[in-house]
């Protein structure tokens, strides 16, 4: 049988960066060529980044990415690399102009080949049919005597399409690039799919995903090969760019196949590519690519929290972040991801005790900053409270949100004079109840934790300094701040629970609302007390407003706030 040695290049693009990216798929190229790749892939809309929203309506993207496709191709043979087929992902657009999320094989210097995706999702994070028409043809291409069917992210997770195609074909390869955002647990879903889609296309299946992030989203990487029989042949590391090589054992491809222009499973048209190269035996040294370890729940959230706000950062060319550090859990932990993204150096901490804050919550945000090294320091907000109380002489609620509101207003007056991204604290349990402040603790230009639920803040802290321990290292949090009771600290001997239930109930009823999508009388007949019930439906249908204000965030769950969760702000369904 035929060998192939095929390189999955699992990048990070950058949207809108047509000629980084170009750069990056050379310098990748070159990279596994080196290394004796017969085939080399990138990503979906490698060289545009993904998703590129309403950038995909405006022609000179459209034109930008196409042009810069055939001037990579020639590139590539220019820098000797032209006899390596490369499958790229790009922005293109069909016959009649419509756009389309293509990809294209680039061999000898021209674009050998090119389609668009079958399937467009519309689900989810995904508005596909707002930008792009599908594309109709199945590309295989023949490459040193096997033939490589090519398909695009969505057309594994449909059924039929060109997965089945791929068998009608007779394909000994089914290649699919991909930009598959994360969500907690999706690499046991991404795997079972992809052993399940091996055995319909009847061949060997290469799944290759990016990494990085692009605003909400997060990109882990993950890229797998599995073999018709399921048996997983390569896995790549999560959360982490590099080039997996793997050497393919594959079913020579029919002397007397020439079906171009037939038509297959879901109306497609089978579109051959021969590139040639005889058919190569198995190499004298093999490649011995691995199965990178999986990480656990909570390492594999707090990876996905750390590269979303790496990304976010540096991507929107900022050199440093500002948090306001209160002492208690959810600064704490943004905090910690804010060091691992951009480095202690970065990260600027400023402490705003009033005269509500204890004395531990101040040594607590001390002694975080003392570990972690960050920029630490401490301004009263006890003058600007009195001076507002003694113009407008507030009680109640409206004396509370002022002490957040002067913090907000700190925090943006130091990130204009200094040129700090201020990062929110929020979690999901506080937005989804509006247990926030608008123009307070709401404000910033990236929200770290805002799609994790404050049962799962605790976790992720103590999963932090546990793994700090087991390298020798100085845990970030202090034991403190995880063990005292939740506290905004703007009346005297306040907690959470004052306003709120137990987070563990909260979250409980939460998820089943959220990301359940159960209405009140299904949650009410899980088991739930019904006034609870009531009380946390109408906080969060009545706090929709409030999230609508909240900057970004990384998305971890099924039906994160914002891309997700789509509501009216003006809404009387009471019913769940």
């Amino acid at each position: 049988m035929p060998h192939l040695r095929l390189a999955l290049s699992q990048i990070d693009p950058y949207v809108g960066d047509i000629a980084r990216n170009c750069d990056e798929v050379v310098r990748w190229t070159r990279h596994a060529a080196e290394r004796g790749a017969q085939l080399v892939a990138f990503p979906e809309m490698a060289l545009t980044g993904y998703p590129v929203e309403d950038l995909a309506l405006r022609r000179s993207f459209v034109e930008a990415s196409r042009n810069a496709l055939v001037e990579l191709a020639s590139r590539l043979a220019a820098e000797g690399l032209g006899d390596v087929p490369v499958v790229v992902g790009y922005l293109g657009r069909s016959a009649k102009e419509a756009p389309q999320n293509c990809a294209a094989v680039l061999h000898g210097g021209r674009v050998a080949t090119r389609f668009a995706k079958h399937h467009l999702p519309n689900y989810g994070v995904f508005d596909e049919y707002r930008y792009f028409v599908p594309g109709d043809q199945l590309s295989v291409v023949r490459l040193h005597g096997v033939d490589v069917a090519l398909a695009i992210c969505e057309d594994i997770w449909q059924d039929g399409g060109r997965v089945t195609a791929a068998r009608q074909a007779g394909a000994g390869l089914l290649l699919v690039v991909n930009g598959s955002p994360y969500e907690r647990e999706k690499d046991d879903v991404r795997l079972e799919l992809v052993r399940r889609r091996a055995a319909e296309a009847g061949c060997t299946l290469a799944y290759l995903n990016m990494v990085g992030a692009q605003d909400e989203l997060v990109f882990d990487g993950d890229s797998i090969v599995v073999d018709a029989a399921g048996e997983v042949l390569a896995r790549a590391p999560q959360f982490a760019e590099g080039c997996v090589l793997v050497d393919l054992e594959l079913p020579a491809a029919e002397a007397d196949a020439d079906s171009s222009g037939e038509t297959v499973a879901d109306g497609l048209r089978v579109e051959r590519t021969v590139l040639g190269g005889e058919p190569l035996p198995a190499p004298e040294h093999p490649v011995v690519p691995g199965v990178a370890p999986r990480m656990g729940d909570e390492e594999e959230i707090y990876a996905a929290l750390v590269s979303g706000t790496r990304a976010y950062v540096q991507k929107n060319g900022f050199r440093s972040v500002l948090i306001g550090l209160s002492g208690g859990i959810d600064s704490a932990l943004v905090a910690a991801i804010a060091v691992d993204a951009v480095g202690a150096t970065s990260v600027y901490g400023i402490s705003m005790p009033s005269a509500y804050s204890s004395q531990h919550s101040r040594d607590d945000a001390a002694e975080l900053a003392r570990r972690t090294g960050l920029h630490f320091r401490t301004v009263p907000i006890a003058p600007m409270f009195d001076a507002y109380m003694g113009q407008l002489g507030l009680t109640g609620l409206a004396e509370e949100n002022l002490q957040s509101r002067l913090r907000g207003t700190l925090l943006m007056a130091v990130s204009n004079q200094e040129g700090h991204i201020v990062l929110a604290p929020g979690n999901k349990s506080e937005l989804a109840v509006g247990y926030s402040t608008l123009y307070g603790d709401s404000v910033g230009a990236f929200g770290p934790i805002k799609d994790v639920y404050k049962s799962l803040i605790f976790r992720l802290a103590r999963w932090r300094n546990k793994a700090a321990e087991e390298r020798g290292e100085t845990p970030p949090i202090p034991e403190n701040s995880i063990t005292k009771p939740p506290s905004a600290e703007l009346r005297p001997g306040q907690v959470d629970t004052d306003s709120l239930p137990d987070y563990d109930l909260l979250d409980a009823i939460l998820e089943a609302y959220i990301e359940n999508d159960h209405g009140r009388d299904a949650i009410v007949a899980a088991g739930f007390d019904p006034a609870v019930v009531d009380r946390v439906v109408r906080l969060v249908d009545t706090a929709e407003y409030k999230r609508r204000q909240y900057p970004p965030g990384p998305k971890i769950s099924l039906k994160a706030f914002g891309r997700d969760r789509r509501l009216p702000i003006t809404n009387r369904w009471r019913r769940g």
